[in-house]
């Protein structure tokens, strides 16, 4: 089932999750750990990340090598597993950045055969490597061209006019959204009608970039109500859980932590800062819920014990 399909049926929030791949050479199991764990809160989606290559220097005997890998490849495998063995959606993340437009529909296909129908396009973080285009190959800058392409499947408009056999894909379509806007964006106003850019495109949800401050939210979803965005707004939420999170969060995600949050993990010992990122992540449920939004969206990636005490403390 579509995303904005569980939202319209839906009779109270929803709650899915986003998790990420294990390293390269890495082992399933632990992942696999973590979706029994969550699956038990009848998630109706789960986002997987994708990660395309990136630039690894390495120590040999002849002094530094680069190479090119993928750290976290297994995204299509993730997303046929989560689908068939959980009976539960799969949305997995489509990136413009480390790949080119046939890399990209090539990839929609194989999601298409698997009967996957939900996609969430992002323009991806940059990294130091750039992909080589060779014979003729493309990319997509921006999200809202990855939109338009994803779209254009839909209608039976693909790359090459020689797949003779290609039938319209159904792919619904989520984007991302930034409550305290995007880093590059010069404001929020600005960085609002670019997320409109995206849903002109055909995008028909959006899931928000992880705050702490639901009046962030709360001020994001009026503005774009303002410039004409109807689509739901899931809001992204994340639990703190070690006090290295206070610089890691804001340098890699380009957020504010409350100053009330950030006295009291600093001030508290190691061993007690789980407890207090759930105390506030609870805060924050109890109001968006009391606010009716589509769906509480959790950035838990590969540790699901912050959100069982979430859930356990919540009653959910």
């Amino acid at each position: 089932m579509k995303v904005i399909d569980h939202i319209a049926n839906r009779k109270d929030t929803l709650i899915s999750f986003e998790i990420i791949p294990p390293q390269r050479g890495g082992d399933i199991k632990a992942l696999l750990s973590v979706i029994d764990s969550i699956a038990k809160f009848n998630p109706p989606f789960i986002d997987i990340t994708s990660h395309a290559a990136e630039v690894i220097y390495e120590e040999t005997p002849n002094g530094l090598q680069r190479r090119v890998k993928r750290k976290r490849p297994g995204t299509l495998g993730i997303c046929a597993l989560i689908q068939n063995k959980y009976n539960i959606d799969a949305v997995p993340h489509i990136i413009c950045q480390g790949f080119t437009r046939e890399e990209t529909e090539d990839f929609l296909i194989e999601l298409h055969y698997l009967g996957i129908d939900n996609v969430l396009a992002i323009r991806g973080d940059e990294n130091s490597f750039k992909k080589p285009l060779n014979y003729g190959r493309s990319i997509n800058v921006y999200a809202s061209e990855l939109v338009h392409q994803i779209v254009a499947m839909n209608h039976g408009q693909y790359l090459e006019n020689d797949l003779l056999d290609a039938k319209p894909t159904n792919f619904c379509v989520g984007v991302s959204g930034y409550p305290e806007k995007h880093f590059e964006a010069p404001n929020l106003k600005i960085d609002v009608k670019y997320t409109k850019d995206k849903i002109q495109a055909g995008a028909e949800y959006i899931v928000t970039q992880m705050f702490f401050d639901n009046s962030k939210y709360f001020n994001y979803v009026e503005l774009c109500k303002e410039e004409g965005i109807n689509v739901p707004i899931i809001p992204g939420l994340k639990i703190i859980t070690s006090k290295t999170q206070l610089t890691n969060l804001p340098r890699n995600f380009h957020i504010d932590i409350p100053e009330e949050l950030s006295e009291e993990i600093l001030c508290a010992k190691n061993e007690y800062v789980l407890e207090i990122g759930v105390n506030w992540a609870a805060k924050q449920v109890e109001e968006l819920l009391n606010n009716n939004v589509p769906s509480l969206h959790f950035y838990i990636m590969q540790n699901s014990k912050p959100i069982l005490m979430l859930m356990d403390k919540l009653k959910l």
